[in-house]
């Protein structure tokens, strides 16, 4: 197999010109096409010209030679066809024998565990409601999980801060195995406190295409670091902008999470006359100064009505 040595490029070449659909563009977001405002139109533009072709019209003008960067390299013989992890620099040279469908690739999925599953994920930067973090950019479920876009039809999925306090140490997860499909809001996965069970549905649908090993091996780094060590799973979602209309962003979080942790104040000064934390913040691990039958209401009302 290709050793995976670290290659540099002193000009990182976008990937739409290393296919040869423009001439000259550099990358100047370290691949991150899904924050490349270029990446975004050239797609969009891409999508019209395919769509106008499969109704038997020919594209104008310039723009109607352009074609999608994959499907421009899958015209080549196949010992032309870079792997993408060459194309970004990140090994020798490699082909791609998957026409560029990277989840059903065993090299990429190879790649990821011993490149991405063990790095840290660093969200860019936090806002904080009423002691709860949330990470500016990514996407939030009513269920408690966020949604960060790693590709064009690829999400990163954890539970956010504040499950996290509500739900202290835990001591087991289960989580579908990859290449099963999971459905927004049903089940995803399952994360056990002591026998109890509290099940998460899935923010979006699509395919499970990498499971993050850490939590394997330390369940508790799910509620100890959620928004970096902590993830849960990567999921390929074939119609991903429908599923993200479900979900809350930015300012709609922000509110949402206000709610709930003034919900979860009136919860607890009515059931215990206890305040959530000193000062009225959340406290790490909730569920654990209550009662039983309180702990089951808390989830019902957090997590949802299948509990």
């Amino acid at each position: 197999m290709e050793s995976l040595k670290t290659t540099q490029r002193t000009t990182p070449q976008c990937l739409w010109m290393q296919a040869g659909v423009v001439q000259k563009k550099f990358c100047r977001t370290d691949y991150d096409c899904t924050a490349c405002r270029f990446d975004r139109t050239l797609n969009r533009v891409c999508r019209q010209n395919r769509e106008l072709l499969e109704q038997g019209i020919t594209p104008p003008g310039k723009k109607g030679a352009l074609k999608f960067w994959k499907d421009r390299l899958n015209t080549r013989p196949l010992s032309q066809r870079p792997c993408i992890h060459h194309m970004k620099g990140k090994i020798s040279f490699r082909t791609c024998p998957r026409a560029y469908h990277c989840t059903d690739c065993e090299f990429d999925q190879y790649f990821d565990d011993h490149f991405k599953v063990h790095a840290v994920i660093q969200p860019m930067d936090f806002q904080t409601v009423h002691g709860v973090m949330l990470p500016t950019g990514y996407y939030l479920s009513a269920g408690h999980t966020w949604v960060r876009i790693e590709d064009r039809d690829r999400v990163r999925i954890g539970i956010d801060d504040f499950a996290a306090r509500l739900l202290g140490k835990i001591d087991t997860v289960s989580i579908p195995l990859m290449g099963q499909t999971v459905q927004q809001g049903r089940t995803g996965f399952t994360l056990f406190k002591e026998i109890f069970p509290i099940r998460f549905s899935s923010a979006v649908t699509g395919v499970i295409t990498q499971v993050n090993p850490v939590i394997d091996r330390d369940p508790g780094r799910i509620t100890a670091a959620p928004y970096t060590e902590g993830w849960i799973c990567m999921v390929h979602c074939p119609d991903l902008k429908k599923d993200l209309k479900q979900l809350l962003f930015m300012e709609e979080g922000i509110s949402f999470m206000a709610a709930q942790v003034r919900k979860l104040h009136e919860l607890l000064e009515k059931s215990t006359r206890m305040k959530a934390a000193d000062g009225g913040d959340p406290v790490f691990g909730i569920l654990d100064h209550v009662p039983a039958d309180l702990r089951k209401r808390l989830i019902h009302a957090f997590m949802g009505p299948g509990h």
